[in-house]
């Protein structure tokens, strides 16, 4: 309803702006209904390109999320998350192939296969969101943003000594967030490790309590 209202007075601002600018000067109209127009037209075009952002939906992905216990307005922000954050990890894909020094780094602790795993199991856990929120909110962006400030100061054709102390530095703090990056995989699939653990050692103790019947089995047949 306030949309509603405000779309309306919107209008009715539209049309006094535009008729008192006419009959000031008819050139003054004509730009300010070319403005109003071009506006319209940025507005739609940014609205698709947003709508266009997040990828459709489908029915296979929909029935996980329902069946991970998400409400539909649930899903609808899980998958706006996600979808900057694989924007953010096809940039660092850039960055890290576009220079080799950083290209070194991804090698080094491959932090592009870290951050893509790291993404495969948040779809695959959803609920578990709220594990990642060093990841998403902080980890991920800073190493873009790091990555994206050296690609644009090592492009400089003329570098003083304080720039190369600059990108010397960069290059420590980029391997600090991406061991820290390691970390959040490692912390969000420890429940994992920990079930397999666990399964791990259960599978053994039958193993042995088998071997060991089968043990008892051999001594009494050589009786």
């Amino acid at each position: 309803m306030k949309r509603r209202k405000y779309t309306i007075v919107g209008v009715i601002g539209f049309l006094i702006g535009m008729f008192v600018l006419t009959e000031i000067d008819e050139n003054l109209g004509a730009v300010f209904i070319l403005l109003a127009i071009g506006w319209i037209v940025y507005r739609k075009v940014s609205k698709r390109k947003s709508k266009e952002v997040v990828p459709e939906l489908t029915k296979e992905k929909q029935e996980h999320y329902h069946e991970a216990g998400m409400s539909d307005k649930e899903i609808a922000f899980f998958r706006t998350t996600l979808s900057e954050t694989k924007e953010q990890i096809d940039q660092l894909e850039k960055n890290f192939h576009n220079i080799p020094k950083l290209n070194a780094i991804n090698l080094r602790y491959d932090t592009l296969k870290v951050a893509k795993a790291m993404f495969k199991e948040i779809v695959k856990e959803p609920k578990k969101l709220h594990l990642a929120d060093k990841f998403l909110y902080t980890h991920l962006p800073n190493l873009v943003e790091m990555t994206n400030k050296y690609a644009e100061i090592s492009d400089h054709e003329i570098k003083s000594k304080a720039t190369y102390d600059t990108l010397n530095n960069s290059i420590g703090a980029i391997e600090n967030v991406s061991r820290l990056i390691i970390e959040d995989y490692e912390n969000f699939v420890s429940d994992d490790i920990e079930d397999l653990e666990v399964e791990i050692s259960i599978a053994k103790q039958n193993a042995d309590r088998e071997a060991f019947k089968h043990n008892i089995s051999d001594d009494q047949e050589e009786f």
